[in-house]
């Protein structure tokens, strides 16, 4: 009776213990903020991951979804309020900047509107971004970020590739609107004509029953 007892008190722990670990298990916590790892044979989207972890990601959010509330949630509670800080409030330190107060998502439906082709994305990303250094990008950093930025909106593939010879061709916003041209009418002048002409004839009649009239009046 002992040994079943014992070999039933073993069982029980052995099965508890496998429960309770099941049970305690953390979820794994993603860190948002963590520089994405890179495929052993990355795309040029996957180099340029690594540039908008780098320059971009602070402010237009892990995402794309822009400065959120959520996303700055992201941040130690310290360094959530960036317009509170002495970095990037009003009055910056030596080596801050002012940080605007609504910065755009950039990936998900209707972003990117403003610019119609890659290349014109590309370009402004070169001489204007980031916003904290503007022009600081190398020429092969600024085609990486602009081609991850497609991809993530789903307007390259996974591995595809974009230079100057194919960014022209690449849509991202809407074609610029064009004026339909109306068909040409010629003015209505001879509608006109006639008007005119009876205007003349009783102006001259009028005149000269005014003139008949001073003459009988005189005799």
């Amino acid at each position: 009776m002992v040994t079943i007892g014992i070999a039933l008190l073993v069982a029980g722990l052995f099965f508890d213990t496998g429960t309770v670990a099941s049970q305690s298990a953390p979820t794994p916590t993603v860190d948002r903020l963590a520089q994405p790892t890179l495929p052993a044979v990355p795309s040029q989207a996957d180099q340029g991951s690594q540039v908008y972890w780098l320059s971009c990601l602070p402010c237009h959010g892990d995402r794309g979804q822009g400065l959120t509330e959520e996303f700055r949630k992201a941040y130690p509670e310290e360094d959530q309020n960036c317009w509170m800080s002495g970095c990037h409030g009003e009055k910056p330190y030596e080596n801050g900047f002012e940080l605007p107060t609504a910065i755009p998502a950039v990936v998900g439906s209707r972003t990117l509107q403003k610019f119609e082709t890659a290349a014109s994305l590309r370009s402004y990303i070169f001489v204007a971004m980031p916003y904290w250094k503007p022009a600081s990008l190398t020429e092969e950093e600024s085609w990486q970020v602009t081609a991850f930025l497609l991809r993530e909106n789903n307007l390259l593939t996974a591995n595809g590739e974009i230079n100057e010879a194919n960014a022209s061709s690449i849509r991202v916003g809407p074609p610029p609107a064009t004026s339909t041209p109306q068909p040409f009418s010629a003015p209505m002048v001879t509608s006109r004509v006639p008007i005119l002409i009876a205007s003349v004839i009783i102006l001259v009649l009028g005149v000269v029953l005014r003139f008949v009239w001073i003459k009988k009046e005189k005799i």
